[in-house]
């Protein structure tokens, strides 16, 4: 028997002395340990969302210290008690293993190693006394290359936990929804026994057998002393978890980007995994009342840092009939009025007009352009402080005929906002003061965030320690720091969207500067805003670009915006404060009657003309919507709730409106009226002028 002993100490000595040579000739093969998931994480490192790896299977990277010690005192109490102070066998093992083979023929006890089982899972391969030899060959080069904890770490890494599970993170992110930081006596028991029998023990299909497993476990490290019975007795009592959890699947759109993007194995963003989850849950709720096609985005960048915080693509990113897996963040669109602000901005520095400035809204022709106001109501005279609040047409576009559209485009280029526009036109014009340019969701909040910043514009940032677009804290001015007030100052004092918004404002301990915008048709409905620590972007349409017809910025992305600054934790807790509070020098507080006589009254340039109709060109009364023939979709859940839209041009006011002969309500003297279906089937439409000239279409609403 001595003979024995000494024979076997002689050949684990002889593979420890031969395995520093044999190390260098034949090392071992670390690819799947390298094969790891890549992770996408928020700026507190919370899981956000995971790709499985090459193989198909989920190994999500773990530190040692973010997995549970009770879990690893357990491991090692179970698995290799010796763990810390052998070289990768266990010699008293190692021996009783091969004398039971010798005796009986076959493996009856594993003798592995916790370094052994790596070396399994590094290059899986039989059970069998040749692989046994080749393991603990392995095991004694992985001792040499690698510390305990390394190693410790790779099986905490690679274990096998059912399915394509793989890794203690994987499993209890699978099977308990939990990072694996604090495990109970129960979690861990079963996420020890898994490896030993991946199938068998699997949980969700065989929830008998992964019990006793589990329970065979905390009775013998009770028994041992490595646990209380207190703690076996209440991990025996715990449930087996039945059925698979999702991993964590938060901010996809972004995921997706980073991961295609760059193939590193852990991309840190600087989103707040909180606020995208509150965020993600409010816009689901906003999506009753719209079309069964249309979505929610929303982005709230840090004015400070050019951070992004939440990035919401779509509020369902498998809802397929709203085309959800379609980033609206990054998705070219019409702004809409969102670009106003900017334009009296710059109208503002080159001293061509002040808040209290008076300019005329009515009717006009640019060279051969000529706008309209949103529901062709025109104001006379009015101050560029209303004009700006109330979003009129007419000024903003007079203004940037001062201002120079090429000026304009240039300027925010400079600042990393790029206009895009129909490759058929000869370039930049006066349409771009209505929404005629495309730009995304991102850039409008990047803009915005720089009139919070005093005009100053810098690279968004997403992930941590970068900045896409250019260099941490590299800035480019839009506007000066009196522009930037004036603005804050007017958009901060425009009135709120509806009833229960302004109930909210009136609790609110600080404003919020916002602009909201809607692009042609009814395509886009855009709301903007800051206050002195976030900039919240929020698109609601149809991503298609089909329109969306009675959906606009203020009515149906202006509350929504509000609500999202309820969620923003700075918000709710009332830290925020107004935007830009402090009065830069240079700010003039005046009357119309006390400012210069230059900027009393806004001259416009040489192009512009009066627009004044008479009746020798006067333009026929026709409907524009609904269009001849169009086909509406009116869901269930909308009828004789939603409002469907009727607009007219030409003609002289007041006009009146009917329905199947059924007059329609509203204010004669605008161009638009809304009429509230409340069936399917085929409508007819009548506009009547004041000379009696009347024009019809016909519709289908299905």
């Amino acid at each position: 028997m001595k003979r024995r002993w000494l024979i076997l100490g002689a050949v684990v000595g002889g593979m420890v002395v031969t395995s520093g040579v044999l190390d260098r000739v034949f090392p071992p093969d670390l690819r799947r340990a390298q094969d790891l998931s890549a992770i996408v994480v928020d700026r507190n490192g919370h899981l956000l969302r995971a790709f499985v790896t090459k193989s198909g299977t989920w190994r999500l990277p773990v530190r040692l210290d973010a997995v549970s010690p009770l879990y690893r005192r357990m491991l090692i109490a179970y698995e290799d008690k010796r763990f810390r102070h052998h070289p990768g066998v266990d010699p008293l093992a190692f021996a009783r293993a091969v004398a039971q083979w010798a005796m009986q023929g076959q493996v009856v006890s594993g003798g592995s190693t916790l370094t052994m089982q790596v070396a399994r899972l590094l290059e899986p391969s039989e059970r069998n006394l040749a692989a046994k030899l080749r393991q603990a060959a392995r095991a004694v080069q992985l001792e040499l290359r690698f510390s305990k904890d390394d190693i410790l770490r790779l099986y905490l890494n690679l274990a096998p936990m059912g399915g394509n599970l793989e890794g203690v993170r994987a499993a209890s992110l699978a099977w308990f929804g939990k990072e694996p930081t604090h495990l109970t006596a129960g979690q861990a028991a079963l996420l020890i026994a898994l490896p030993q029998s991946p199938t068998i023990n699997r949980p969700d299909r065989f929830p008998a057998r992964a019990k006793a497993a589990r329970d065979k476990i905390l009775t013998l490290l009770a028994a041992r002393g490595v646990i209380t019975f207190e703690q076996a007795r209440d991990g025996m009592a715990e449930a087996i978890p039945t059925r698979r959890r999702p991993l964590p699947f938060i901010a996809p759109h972004l995921a997706r980007q980073l991961h295609a993007t760059d193939k590193r194995r852990i991309h840190r963003t600087t989103l707040d995994r909180d606020l995208q989850t509150a965020i993600r849950a409010l816009a689901r709720s906003e999506l009753t009342g719209l079309h069964p096609s249309a979505t929610v985005a929303v982005v709230v960048v840090e004015n400070a840092t050019g951070k992004v915080r939440a990035w919401l693509g779509a509020a369902s990113f498998f809802d397929t009939q709203r085309l959800g897996q379609v980033d609206m963040v990054t998705a070219v669109r019409s702004p809409g009025s969102t670009l106003k602000p900017v334009i009296y901005g710059m109208g503002f520095d080159s001293h061509l007009i002040h808040p209290e400035t008076m300019i005329a809204d009515v009717p006009t022709r640019f060279g051969g352009y000529r706008p309209e106001n949103f529901q062709r109501v025109y104001h006379g005279q009015i101050s560029i402080r209303k004009a700006l609040q109330q979003s009129l047409n007419i000024p903003a576009v007079a203004v940037l005929e001062g201002v120079g559209p090429a000026r304009f485009v240039a300027r925010l280029k400079a600042a990393g906002i790029r206009l895009r526009f129909d490759t058929r036109t000869k370039g930049p014009g006066l349409p771009l003061a209505l929404g005629g340019s495309g730009m995304t969701l991102l850039e409008l909040a990047q803009l915005y965030a720089g009139l919070a910043r005093g005009g100053l514009v810098q690279p968004i940032q997403i992930r941590q320690g970068t900045a896409e677009g250019g260099v941490p804290g590299k800035t480019a001015r839009v506007v000066s720091p009196v522009a930037a007030w004036y603005l804050a100052r007017i958009l901060e004092a425009a009135p709120p969207p509806d009833a229960t918004v302004a109930r909210q404002l009136a609790n609110r301990a600080y404003p919020i500067a916002y602009k909201t915008g809607t692009s042609y048709g009814f395509r886009d409905a855009w709301a903007v805003g800051y206050d002195s620590h976030h900039t919240v972007a929020v698109w609601v349409g149809r991503p298609d670009g089909t329109p969306h017809p009675g959906r606009y910025g203020r009515k149906t992305a202006a509350p929504i915006l509000f609500r999202v600054f309820d969620l923003i934790p700075t918000s709710r807790n009332g830290t925020a404060g107004r935007a830009l509070p402090e009065r830069p020098r240079g700010v003039l507080v005046a009357a119309n009657n006390g400012l210069p006589a230059n900027l009393q009254r806004y001259r416009a340039g040489k192009t512009l003309q009066s627009a004044r109709l008479t009746a020798a060109n006067r333009r026929a009364l026709r409907i524009t919507y609904p269009v001849d023939g169009a086909r509406l979709i009116l869901p269930p859940s909308a009828r004789g709730k939603q409002q469907l839209p009727l607009t007219a041009e030409g003609g002289r006011k007041p006009l009146r409106w009917l329905v199947n002969g059924r007059p329609v309500s509203g204010d004669p003297l605008r161009r638009m009226a809304f009429w509230t279906p409340d069936s399917p089937g085929f409508v007819r439409v009548t506009v009547i002028d004041a000379d009696g000239k009347s024009a019809t279409v016909e519709a289908l609403l299905r």
